[in-house]
């Protein structure tokens, strides 16, 4: 039996399959196991019709013997507002008695770590879940300068924009908010881990995308700093891990 600490991940699509983003980060020193909410559509109706099994998936995933728990899905947490986030976080402690994380709070937190505080934000969104993200954003101490979206309602096309298309779009919005101090690309469906050392070459600035923010703030749970080196600069900080057991 493998000494390795296991992470366990509510995934938004129901096959429950563990993003290839967590592996590639951090092939050793950590395990991933996933349970499926059956997410199909990117909109608040969607979002409502699972986000209620959060809890009832936490307690699952304790039970196979999980260390943490982190919800993968940035709009799943932030579309109700940055309360909604954190009573998310209580209700998965609450059922599952273990540290976790939600998505949108390893966005926070990663954007935090870096310094970044002037966004300029590219999302995978249709214009209702972006201005929730907009507010999200503000509450959590953030100026989103610029925002632009791919107008993405259905799960799983979002994998479908390359990763240059992502980084001319990341480049554009920099371009519209050049005082911006970070980028923020949002939407754990868009394939972001090799965009982020191009952006932050072309910009100058951190890159902060969601799913390998909610993994660098998943492992921290389990005693890992997150670091990854090559994966920009957030996985180039040797940052403590959390000390609160609920992650807020």
């Amino acid at each position: 039996m493998s000494s390795e600490p296991l992470v366990g991940l509510i995934v938004p699509a129901r096959a429950g399959a563990v993003p290839a983003d967590g592996p590639q980060l951090y092939p050793t020193g950590v395990r991933f196991l996933a349970s499926g909410l059956g997410l199909e559509r990117l909109t608040p109706e969607g979002y409502d019709g699972v986000i209620g099994r959060a809890g009832e998936l936490a307690r699952a995933l304790a039970t196979e013997g999980a260390e943490a728990v982190a919800l993968m899905g940035t709009s799943l947490s932030f579309y109700r507002g940055y309360a909604f986030n954190e009573q998310l976080k209580a209700t998965m402690h609450e059922a599952s008695g273990l540290p976790v994380t939600t998505m949108s709070t390893g966005v926070v937190e990663g954007l935090r770590a870096v310094g970044a505080r002037r966004l300029a934000v590219v999302t995978a969104y249709i214009d209702e879940v972006n201005n929730r993200l907009r507010q999200f954003l503000t509450d959590s101490g953030f100026e989103v300068l610029h925002l632009r979206g791919l107008g993405i309602a259905v799960v799983g096309e979002a994998r479908n924009v390359s990763p240059e298309a992502l980084i001319e779009l990341g480049q554009q919005a920099f371009a519209a908010a050049p005082s911006a101090d970070g980028i923020l690309i949002s939407c754990g469906g868009l394939q972001t881990l090799n965009v982020t050392v191009p952006l932050e070459r072309a910009c100058g600035v951190p890159v902060i995308s969601s799913t390998p923010a909610a993994f660098w703030s998943a492992v921290r749970l389990v005693g890992l700093s997150g670091a990854a080196p090559g994966y920009g600069r957030l996985f180039e900080l040797e940052a403590s891990t959390p000390s609160v057991a609920t992650a807020s």
